[in-house]
C-alpha cells in the first residue's frame, strides 16, 4: 500500500533524528543539586528545538514539557554533566533525555529526565463513529488543529488521503485520523478470480488465479494459481495484479 501524500518536513521523521549529531553533548559544568540538573536538562531540550527551528519555518506549533528527576536521587559529586538523547529515542511525544557524569568523582552515574513534545498542526478529526470496513466520505471528519506527536502513525493531512478509504478498525468520533486507521477500498474480495500481469522487455504475460484475501488499489496481495502456486503482486488502478520480475 503506498503511503498517502503528506508534507515532507523533517518533523514527519520525528525531528530529533536531525539533532543526534549536533546535540550529543551539552558540555555544561553542573552543580550536583537536583534543581541544577533539572535546569540543565530543560535548557538542553529548549536549545535542541531552537536549533532545529532556526533554519526553517516549522509547519507545527511545538509545546514542550520537561519533567523533574526523582527527588529521592542521591548522586555523587561530578565536575561535568552532559545532556544527550539516548540511542533510539526521539524528541517527539513522550520521551526522555539522559544526564550523565563525564568527569566522575567517586562514582559514575547516568539518569533520565522525562520530556513531552507536542507538535500542533493541521489534521482531521472524525465527526462520527466509523465501523471497521466502512468507507469514509467528506462528511466523516472535520479539520482541526491536532497533536501530530501523540502517536507514531503519520497524520493524514489532505482529504484525498482518507476520503474513499475504508476503516481498518472501529473508530470513534473525535479521534484524529492517522495513516494506520485507513486502507484503500477493496476492489475484489477473498476468492475472487483476478487477472495477473507479468511485464517484461516489450511484452506482457497475462494469467489468472484466486485472490487469497481482498485488496485495494496499491496493496500487495497473494494469488493462488490453478497449479496451486502462490504469487504476490500489487493491485493496479484497473484492479489487476501486477507481478514483479
Amino acid at each position: 500500500m503506498p503511503e498517502p501524500s503528506r508534507p515532507s518536513h523533517p518533523l514527519l521523521r520525528p525531528f530529533a533524528l536531525a539533532l543526534l549529531g549536533a546535540a550529543a553533548c551539552s558540555g555544561a559544568a553542573a552543580q550536583n543539586s537536583l534543581p541544577a540538573l533539572n535546569a540543565l536538562g530543560e535548557q538542553w531540550v529548549q536549545n535542541a528545538i531552537a536549533q532545529e527551528d532556526g533554519g526553517q519555518s516549522l509547519p507545527l506549533r511545538l509545546e514542550v514539557q520537561v519533567g523533574k528527576l526523582d527527588p529521592r536521587l542521591q548522586l555523587a559529586p561530578c565536575n561535568q554533566v552532559d545532556a544527550y538523547l539516548p540511542a533510539g529515542s526521539k524528541l517527539w511525544g513522550r520521551t526522555r533525555i539522559g544526564l550523565r557524569c563525564v568527569e566522575q568523582g567517586a562514582r559514575p552515574w547516568n539518569v533520565f529526565l522525562p520530556v513531552t513534545v507536542q507538535a500542533w498542526g493541521p489534521g482531521w478529526v472524525l465527526a462520527t463513529n466509523v465501523n471497521s470496513g466502512e468507507t469514509l466520505d467528506a462528511s466523516s471528519a472535520v479539520q482541526a488543529e491536532v497533536d501530530w506527536a501523540a502517536d507514531l502513525s503519520p497524520i493524514l493531512v489532505n482529504p484525498g488521503d482518507w476520503i474513499g478509504q475504508t476503516a481498518t478498525r472501529n473508530l470513534m468520533a473525535r479521534q484524529v485520523l492517522r495513516q494506520s486507521m485507513v486502507r484503500p477500498a477493496a476492489v475484489f474480495q477473498k476468492g475472487a478470480t483476478v487477472k495477473l500481469l507479468s511485464r517484461g522487455a516489450g511484452f506482457v504475460v497475462t494469467s489468472s488465479g484466486k485472490a487469497v484475501t481482498g485488496a485495494g488499489v496499491g496493496e500487495t496481495v497473494k494469488v493462488r494459481m490453478d497449479n496451486g502456486q502462490l504469487v504476490s503482486g500489487t493491485v493496479n488502478a484497473q484492479g489487476d495484479v501486477e507481478v514483479g520480475p
